[in-house]
């Protein structure tokens, strides 16, 4: 992290077109952060995790040219050559881009999401203790269900 907190920008996505490359847990993970926001999420992966909701599926590996018409991106896959070639092809369209395995090379930062009545939070921390980060995000959503 540079010493500065991360800046908080919440978006639209109803209906707008995200890659995403990589078809495994954290894949899944990030599909149901993006449908629960209303996104429609395209999955480049020759395999989809078993759990994965209905998603548009391209069934294969990236290649250059996938993210053409995305608003945002996300590499995922257990493959870091991947993630990177992904990572480079975003920041050369300047489509945002969240890196699973490499939070140097994103743009932006996947937050845990907290969701209430009329509201929403997300959670992101410096990337050091995730355990943290998932308690501060289990007390806000326990805040906003005990505000309905």
């Amino acid at each position: 992290m540079s010493g500065y907190p991360r800046f908080p920008l919440f978006l639209d996505l109803t209906g707008q077109k995200v890659v995403l490359v990589g078809g495994g847990k954290v894949a899944l993970r990030r599909v149901r952060t993006l449908q629960q926001c209303g996104a429609d999420v395209v999955v480049i992966a020759p395999t989809l995790h078993p759990d994965m909701p209905p998603v548009t599926h391209i069934s294969r590996p990236y290649r250059p040219g996938d993210l053409e018409g995305a608003t945002l991106a996300v590499a995922a896959t257990d493959c870091r050559e991947t993630n990177g070639q992904v990572a480079q092809e975003a920041r050369d369209r300047g489509i945002p881009i969240s890196v699973a395995d490499a939070p140097t090379a994103c743009t932006f930062f996947f937050p845990a999401l907290c969701v209430g009545e009329g509201l929403v939070a997300g959670v992101v921390g410096d990337g050091t203790d995730h355990a943290k980060t998932a308690r501060c995000a289990r007390q806000i959503r326990e805040l906003l269900e005990d505000s309905i």
